[in-house]
């Protein structure tokens, strides 16, 4: 089966949540299911060094009245073949952001969506998150192209059809309020990243205002889990390491906490309980609840505790000013750097995840692996990953609380604190996390599944009446202006381009409606 992956990130290369580790280790596990799999993602500034792209493109096209080349390179670590857009607006490095971060996803997957139906016509296009929404869309009423959408993220929703309207080609079929839930009405399957977010973005809590929506789709709607590359995330083989280390010989992990303390500028202390936390610093991510409870923490245990992220900027503030409060016990590094990822996640005692929500997550995997025992929240997808600790049964791999609640997170860090004085059993601990097995295989199976089960008969539309009553309308847009809310839906007649423009087109679409777009 010929499966074409839409993303707006590929780790290594372009990683910044956890989209960027499925789209750049999911496909290796699919290729040995005997499909044949390949990416399509912009061509970011950044990329031009770091691979070996050809100068000449493998194809010219034009879409929303501009031109754009697709050039052919390979993936730096597994050969999956990769399709780059090349236009300027990719240039700055950048990945999100900007007064014109909609137009520019936009952009790709209307370019994603030319490709396809022009050069490389897939049997199942996988797009992923709202960058790649309007692709299922386009391909409604297209009998030889599936469409598989995944929610990385339902937080972000991407552009409301009124603005949509204004950028491009929007089917006269098209229902839904942004670019989101468009997706979720067009696809013929859609996944979340674990069983347990599935579940919890279909009530009013967690679903982003999606919540009804999701319900009425439910019957396409499953969750599959994330996996990671267990061999390129493996302590016995990471070159990365001052030290490795196994399952079976966990004795390199003293020598990476000592490493990981000097460079951190932390006190070099063995018996020291230290904390390590990569991620995302924004509010999704729980760093306000460490920021509650670090002084209570460091005041009452000899705890260290080490942060590697960017985000927030006054989230950021905060770990700075936490950081020259407690020099040689807390140290903050604002950026993202693989291999010191690696030396925390082969350093700390614990690894903190105390979301608010939570897809799957990548990191409490990672964590796992290299021995690091987790302290998450009970929420989405650390639900399915992380068991809690049963120290009388000697059961579970982590420490996990119930409310987004300083108190109840701080009587999860006492507990793991405890834990680690008796390192008998906290090396127990390690061992079982470590021996978890969270590769791609079985996930890979399911994502198989899905795939043969959308390649049967198109689903009809759906009912504009039913849909209607999910609508939030226009005005709820937060990006308008007050005086601007309750204003017309449908904005005012003005020239717009024709998403079927292009060298040769062959877009089902333009010649069922004579390549108009109302």
């Amino acid at each position: 089966m010929r499966v074409l992956f839409a993303a707006a990130e590929c780790a290594p290369m372009v990683k910044v949540g956890g989209m960027g580790d499925v789209v750049g280790s999911l496909p290796p596990a699919l290729k040995a299911l005997g499909h044949d799999v390949r990416l399509i993602m912009p061509g970011y500034g950044k990329l031009w060094s770091r691979l070996e792209i050809p100068t000449e493109p493998i194809w010219r096209g034009q879409t929303m009245g501009t031109d754009f080349a697709v050039f052919e390179t390979r993936h730096p670590t597994n050969g999956l073949t990769i399709y780059l857009v090349g236009h300027p607006v990719f240039d700055p490095e950048r990945i999100y952001g900007g007064e014109d971060e909609d137009w520019r996803f936009t952009f790709f997957a209307s370019a994603a969506a030319e490709f396809s139906w022009n050069v490389w016509k897939p049997n199942v296009l996988h797009c992923h998150d709202w960058h790649t929404g309007m692709i299922p869309v386009w391909m409604h009423q297209d009998p030889e192209i599936r469409t598989v959408y995944t929610i990385h993220n339902l937080k972000y929703q991407g552009p409301w059809r009124w603005k949509l309207d204004k950028m491009t080609w929007c089917p006269w079929y098209m229902q839904g309020d942004h670019t989101m839930s468009s997706a979720l009405l067009y696809a013929d399957g859609v996944n979340a990243v674990s069983p347990t977010y599935s579940r919890e973005i279909r009530t009013s809590e967690y679903g982003e205002k999606l919540d009804g929506l999701l319900n009425y789709i439910s019957g396409k709607l499953r969750g599959i889990l994330n996996g990671i590359d267990q061999e390129a995330w493996n302590p016995a083989t990471d070159r990365s390491l001052p030290a490795t280390f196994s399952a079976d010989d966990l004795s390199g992990r003293a020598r990476n906490k000592q490493v990981l303390q000097e460079r951190m500028g932390l006190e070099v202390r063995s018996d020291a309980y230290l904390l390590g936390m990569v991620s995302r610093l924004v509010d999704q991510k729980g760093v306000d609840l460490l920021l509650q409870v670090a002084d209570r923490l460091l005041a009452y245990t000899d705890t260290q505790i080490v942060v590697l992220g960017t985000g927030d900027r006054g989230l950021e503030s905060g770990l700075w000013q936490m950081a020259s409060r407690y020099p040689g016990r807390v140290s903050v590094f604002l950026t993202y750097d693989d291999d010191l990822s690696r030396l925390i996640y082969a350093g700390s005692d614990a690894f903190l995840m105390p979301s608010r929500f939570e897809p799957c997550g990548i990191s409490q995997l990672l964590a796992m692996r290299y021995g690091c025992v987790p302290v998450v929240r009970k929420v989405g997808g650390l639900v399915d990953t992380v068991p809690p600790h049963d120290p009388a049964k000697q059961s579970g791999i982590g420490f996990c609380f119930d409310r987004f609640d300083p108190v109840d997170f701080y009587t999860a860090l006492v507990r793991s604190w405890e834990a680690f004085r008796h390192q008998d059993s906290w090396r127990e601990l390690q061992r079982r996390g470590m021996r978890q097995d969270y590769s791609w295989g079985r996930s890979a199976l399911e994502y198989d599944q899905m795939y043969r089960e959308v390649c049967g008969l198109k689903e009809p539309g759906p009912d504009a009446a039913a849909v209607e009553q999910f609508s939030q309308g226009q005005g709820a847009d937060p990006s308008l202006a007050p005086g601007q809310r309750g204003a017309p839906t449908s904005p005012p007649e003005q020239p717009t381009e024709d998403l079927s423009k292009g060298t040769g087109s062959r877009n089902p679409l333009a010649r069922l409606f004579g390549g108009q777009r109302r």
